[in-house]
């Protein structure tokens, strides 16, 4: 399981909203072995005066969080985020000092989804890559 929310500038976010969402789901389905039918995106356009951040950031500045079961390896998250900021750059030109990214974990059982506590449901899918 793997859930994003992202943040940014009301006018810069909305735009690019759908190629974004494709940026970061490709890199998720990449580094994650991520089934590509599972998709969990949020997005978050702030008004100016909502997105407080450091003048070294331009209006793009954007944050990715993402939230996932624990058991990925340490490569495996170092590539999503290096995917992440290639990607991002290549596909949507937003440099990759105005992107930020947070990647949150916890242990299976502190989810539920579908009815059911997370360790108790048979994914069709490897967490452990």
């Amino acid at each position: 399981m793997a859930q994003t929310r992202i943040f940014g500038l009301r006018e810069e976010l909305v735009p690019i909203r759908s190629a974004l969402s494709d940026t970061i789901h490709s890199c998720v389905v990449d580094a994650l072995s991520y089934p590509p039918d599972k998709r969990f995106h949020r997005f978050f356009p702030l008004e100016r005066e909502d997105f407080v951040h450091p003048a070294d950031r331009s209006d793009r500045y954007t944050i990715i969080e993402i939230s996932m079961f624990e058991g990925r390896s340490a490569e495996a998250k170092r590539t999503l985020i290096r995917l992440l900021f290639q990607r991002i750059h290549h596909n949507l030109g937003i440099d990759p000092q105005d992107v930020e990214i947070t990647l949150f974990e916890s242990p299976m059982q502190n989810w539920g989804l579908r009815g059911a506590v997370g360790d108790e449901i048979a994914l069709p899918y490897s967490v452990n890559v």
